[in-house]
């Protein structure tokens, strides 16, 4: 992993290139990349920008060097990056401003949030800006799987950022020395529990699964491998107390209190990957986002893998989307989106990739050079890209916390023994109907 001055370099770089293309004039051409530098008589704009970071690295630093980079090449417009927490501290920092009539002008929140946002008609659609980029043409350079999280009732309501699905990373030097290929991961849930068992001895679990937060998350990946997801698209409908689910559900589980190959109880989401890093556990489960996180710190030669499948392979696609809010100004609105543009841009979104672990949101990074040297380099950063093929939305409904929660308890008390898996997805069904309920009137 490359310094934090390095990632500038990059960064810069990549917007050198982009004001390069483009034409100073009063007036910018409809084909002038997104970061055009604009009129310089224009009125000014300033926005407020909101953003998380739910991964390791010095993300912070790079964010405000991107809106600084932005700025230079639109000096009419000015962005102000507010670090507002995990997603969670910045959905409940969003809510607030939008009650109270004071949103952010442009905001990162997880994909997740769409229905969320829109029971609170708090964001614009986007359609009418993405008609004049070229439309289908200009959404279909990003990957199908990131924009399920972000359309429904055929209309775009985000754009994909800093996305992501869930892979398996491995430590290679403990495959070895337990006599397993350090080049083939577990490719099935039996290899996978096989694997782990003979991976688990001398202190070091087998394998680690995150809960905190993200139990609903890691649920999804047994869903989807089992056959199908947990929700329907129009978010109004959930189905989490299936025969294939409570199966999946009774596999996480017999890994910790059957098998002994991973630990018992609710495992800390931050705690998993220290624990892979420091060599506690041989295998984990984790977002895409940590790649470089991982790349920059392991002590120890480490692979990157599909998830292991059942009836096929599958992860839920995760990570924040960017959305414009819509009690602002419409000069507001217009410059939020020339931002949003700029911070998806071929180049930048491949070295945001690079910087980050994230997967390229766009098709399109992947033919840069900067992307195919590193790839080159590094293989491990195409596994998440590779794996959106059997990727699906993560789970987002109408009132989605209540919902998240309905599922994210149960969970918890499974793998702390106190409910069985049929038992637990009852409830969560029983709950998230209730929460359900009133937008299926």
């Amino acid at each position: 992993m490359r310094s934090l001055t390095t990632k500038m370099i990059g960064l810069t770089l990549c917007v050198s290139m982009l004001a390069a293309c483009a034409k100073t004039t009063t007036e910018p051409s409809a084909s002038a990349p997104a970061g055009a530098p604009t009129d310089t008589k224009a009125e000014k704009v300033e926005l407020s920008f909101y953003y998380p970071i739910a991964v390791g690295g010095p993300l912070t630093a790079t964010i405000e060097s991107m809106a600084q980079e932005f700025t230079k090449l639109n000096p009419n417009i000015t962005v102000k990056p507010i670090y507002t927490g995990s997603y969670a501290d910045t959905a409940v920092k969003t809510q607030a401003g939008v009650q109270s009539k004071n949103p952010p002008d442009v905001a990162v929140l997880q994909s997740t949030e769409l229905f969320s946002l829109l029971d609170m008609n708090a964001i614009v659609p986007l359609d009418d800006f993405i008609a004049k980029e070229g439309g289908d043409k200009y959404l279909s350079d990003f990957y199908p799987a990131f924009m399920s999280n972000s359309q429904t009732g055929g209309k775009t309501y985000s754009i994909p950022f800093q996305r992501s699905t869930i892979v398996l990373y491995y430590n290679k030097d403990l495959f070895k020395a337990a006599g397993l290929d350090p080049e083939k991961a577990p490719q099935t849930w039996d290899e996978m529990k096989d694997y782990a068992s003979k991976l688990t001895k001398n202190g070091v679990w087998g394998l680690e699964i995150p809960v905190t937060g993200y139990a609903y998350w890691m649920m999804q990946t047994f869903a989807l491998q089992n056959g199908k997801n947990l929700m329907s698209e129009d978010g109004k409908k959930v189905m989490f107390n299936t025969p294939e689910n409570v199966q999946g559900l009774q596999y996480w589980s017999d890994l910790a209190k059957k098998d002994k190959v991973m630990p018992e109880g609710v495992t800390e989401w931050g705690t998993v990957p220290s624990d892979f890093l420091e060599g506690k556990t041989a295998m984990m489960y984790h977002t895409t986002g940590n790649l470089s996180n991982v790349k920059k710190n392991a002590k120890f030669n480490f692979g990157v893998s599909f998830l292991p499948k059942n009836k096929s392979f599958g992860s839920p696609t995760g990570g924040g989307n960017f959305y414009i809010f819509k009690d602002i100004d419409k000069k507001k609105q217009e410059a939020a989106w020339k931002f949003v543009k700029f911070m998806t841009e071929t180049e930048l979104a491949a070295q945001w990739s690079i910087d980050t672990g994230y997967v390229a949101v766009k098709k399109s990074a992947y033919d840069t050079e900067r992307m195919k040297k590193y790839a080159a380099e590094f293989p491990a950063a195409l596994i998440a890209r590779d794996q959106l093929q059997y990727a699906a939305a993560e789970l987002s409904t109408h009132n989605n916390g209540k919902v998240m929660k309905a599922l994210n308890d149960p969970i918890q008390a499974v793998l702390t023994g106190s409910m069985a898996p049929a038992e637990a997805l009852q409830k969560a069904q029983e709950e998230a109907d209730k929460a359900l309920a009133p937008f299926n009137k």
